[in-house]
């Protein structure tokens, strides 16, 4: 039978305190001490040559930076050539290293700024709050932040959404453009997938009469009563080339010749739209926004 134990507390407890293991030489605590491990994060969005140069010299000034320091490990510096920012899902650099973080390669990420790390907001705190539950930090240089500090997240979320303006100033700045040309009348047209034209000297769609022929081929095709689907298996028994000037047509490609107007002189502007600047998403233009 288990007897209850009656803690009473008038009586006196025998507290045992357990020091800290001094170390022989010099009679201080032991501290277990290892030096931090330490990668950084090296970014550049567009591919000319300027930017390559920035993007060199980004990685040797961070692999200088952190051997340069005693307590620090070198482990790598991550790097993204030619991507854009504003999500991180292109960016294979990035997700290689939060991976090796979340896996425990590192203790600290060093990069640029926070836009350099990403420009939504989003995608930036649910980055940093999981590398916090590793116990892994990410410095931003510029902006002096340790993600770790007591303050980092509140600096952090206000930074973020700063810097995700720029590429909301910017789509909406390129949005504003695209709608004026198209106000005007102006027309840009993709030639290389465009089957029947070129762009003339005067800037205006000329017609190459051999292409033509299979334009023209398409059509009375159907006229005949022919349907899509034997269109282009007979195009393709035919060995006549695609647009993209591959052997066999299908239904999807003799369809949107077909259904282009620019095959009667017409140009509609504006069929799609963007529905987000950060995510790139388009959507169907059913009479959201004016079309031209």
């Amino acid at each position: 039978m288990n007897q209850a134990v009656n803690y009473n507390t008038n009586v006196s407890r025998k507290i045992t305190v357990i020091p800290a293991t001094l170390d022989l030489f010099t009679n201080t605590p032991k501290v277990i001490w290892r030096r931090r491990r330490v990668a950084a994060y090296a970014r550049v969005s567009t591919d000319n040559e300027e930017q390559i140069l920035s993007y060199e010299a980004q990685v040797d000034y961070y692999t200088r930076y952190i051997k340069s320091k005693d307590d620090w490990e070198f482990v790598e510096v991550y790097t993204d050539e030619g991507i854009t920012a504003t999500s991180t899902k292109k960016r294979n650099g990035f997700k290689r290293m939060i991976q090796d973080a979340l896996d425990c390669k590192m203790d600290l990420i060093v990069t640029k700024s926070v836009s350099r790390f990403a420009r939504n907001t989003v995608d930036t705190l649910t980055t940093v709050r999981k590398l916090k539950e590793k116990g892994v930090e990410v410095y931003f240089e510029k902006e002096n932040i340790y993600t770790l500090d007591s303050k980092g997240e509140l600096l952090i979320t206000i930074m973020s959404s700063l810097t995700q303006e720029e590429p909301r100033s910017i789509s909406e700045n390129v949005a504003s453009g695209q709608h004026k040309r198209f106000a005007d009348g102006k027309v840009s047209l993709p030639y290389k997938q465009l089957l029947g034209y070129e762009k003339g000297e005067d800037g205006f769609p000329k017609i190459v009469e051999k292409e033509a022929k299979i334009i023209r081929l398409i059509y009375r095709l159907f006229l005949e009563g022919k349907t899509i689907s034997a269109i282009s298996t007979y195009l393709t028994n035919k060995k006549i080339p695609t647009p993209a000037g591959k052997e066999r047509w299908t239904t999807s490609t003799v369809k949107s010749i077909l259904t282009n107007e620019k095959y009667k002189g017409d140009s509609l502007l504006q069929k799609c739209y963007t529905v987000d600047f950060l995510t790139k998403k388009k959507k169907k233009n059913n009479g959201k926004i004016p079309q031209y």
